[in-house]
């Protein structure tokens, strides 16, 4: 302990004080002044690794004056102009399907959320939801003209309306059956 009083009190060495705490050093001068604080780093305005660059030449000044006489559809041609000429492979979409992006929509709280667009549906199911018991035979007729089921087959497959008869039609075929059935004497809907 009484060493430790002993360094303490001699703790004047080569122009530095500690404070009550030993991790604490101020440095003074031989006046007895603390020393200056130190001096902040002034950034550039603009860094530029390369050092200066050389004005343009006369030509690319030029060329740059053509392309800011242009209207904006041909400034939009340009890139895919020169693409093209200097031989540059054509960019690919990639695929993002399965990738979590996290939330979509507003950037932040008060931001407007855009309305989410429905892709256009290109695949249609037909459903037989009824047909007339006199016309029976010949909606099972039609049935079998476009599923390419037996007799026994379609006949089931009738009896059981409502029922699915044909699944991923175009929009134009769905319309084409759902007449072809009508006109037999069922009733038939497009999902």
């Amino acid at each position: 302990m009484r060493f430790n009083r002993l360094l303490r009190a001699a703790s004047v060495c080569n122009g530095f004080t500690q404070t009550s705490c030993p991790r604490q050093a101020h440095c003074f001068h031989a006046d007895g002044s603390l020393k200056s604080k130190r001096v902040k780093y002034v950034y550039p305005p603009i860094y530029d690794p390369y050092g200066p660059k050389p004005p343009p030449s006369e030509k690319v000044v030029q060329l740059a004056e053509q392309i800011a006489s242009l209207t904006l559809e041909e400034r939009m041609q340009i890139g895919p102009a020169l693409s093209e000429k200097l031989k540059h492979p054509k960019l690919e979409q990639i695929s993002i399907e399965g990738l979590d992006l996290g939330p979509q929509g507003g950037g932040g709280p008060g931001g407007a959320t855009q309305a989410e667009v429905k892709p256009e549906k290109t695949a249609f199911d037909v459903k037989l939801e009824k047909f007339d018991a006199a016309a029976k035979i010949k909606v099972i007729k039609e049935v079998r003209a476009f599923t390419n089921l037996g007799l026994k087959e379609a006949k089931d497959l009738v009896e059981k309306a409502p029922v699915l008869i044909k699944q991923g039609a175009t929009k134009e075929e769905a319309a084409d059956i759902i007449e072809k059935i009508k006109a037999a004497g069922g009733v038939a809907v497009m999902e």
